[in-house]
């Protein structure tokens, strides 16, 4: 289950990699984040009314209310920010986002934590000239509810959410069951626009072949990457 990942790549080069006109770049200014965090605002590629595509933030984690078993009050909302790809299809929260509102989520990095007290941080990236070639996560997006966009330190009125299926060969000994969908640029337009079965057949594992580790450690700071 990823909670946590860089999208160190500058506003322009994202807008080459993923084919964005300046004119739909909703980001402005926006610095290079090395850690996103559930909650929080990162940046997402969609497709827009007009059919381009556009560079907007949104914050990571669709919400819902969640209730005190022991005393019924409310607390604050639960953030679900990986869905699951063999309930994309079928499960009420992620369903008419599928079909209808498939978004890319640049990253250059995701860290999956092993054992407990203290974990271990690995960070995953591809392996390519640059130390995190940037590279796009399946996600889906929704407008936030208003009643628990409240709850947001920096509200977008907008929620992402990444998508998660079998962990490969490199991240399994480190998440047995889980790892993000990465998608190739090849396949970015059929995620964004396909057909619902397109889209649904590019929900795999990434090669490990194509990954490398690019930190692990115990509650350290190296290269520019956060680890908890």
């Amino acid at each position: 289950m990823c909670n946590l990942y860089s999208a160190t790549t500058n506003v322009q080069a994202m807008r080459e990699l993923f084919r964005v006109k300046p004119d739909n770049d909703r980001l402005g200014n926006a610095e290079p984040r090395t850690a996103v965090w559930p909650k929080y605002p990162g940046p997402v590629v969609r497709t827009d009314d007009g059919g381009e595509r556009e560079l907007v933030e949104m914050n990571w984690g669709f919400l819902t209310k969640n209730v005190s078993k022991k005393t019924g009050k409310e607390l604050k909302p639960q953030a679900w920010n990986n869905a699951r790809d063999d309930k994309v299809r079928t499960n009420g929260l992620w369903k008419n986002s599928f079909l209808k509102r498939r978004c890319l989520i640049p990253a250059s990095s995701f860290r999956e934590a092993k054992g407990k007290r203290p974990a271990t941080d690995f960070w995953f990236a591809l392996m390519g000239d640059e130390p995190r070639p940037p590279f796009a996560m399946a996600g889906l997006w929704q407008p936030t509810p208003p009643a628990l966009a409240t709850s947001l330190d920096a509200p977008t009125g907008l929620s992402h959410t990444v998508v998660t299926t079998t962990s490969n060969d490199i991240v399994r000994p480190v998440h047995p069951s889980r790892m993000v969908v990465i998608l190739d640029p090849s396949d970015y337009e059929t995620w964004l626009n396909g057909s619902p079965d397109e889209a649904f057949a590019l929900l795999h594992p990434y090669p490990s072949e194509r990954m490398k580790i690019v930190m692990e450690g115990i509650g350290i700071l190296r290269d520019g990457e956060p680890s908890i």
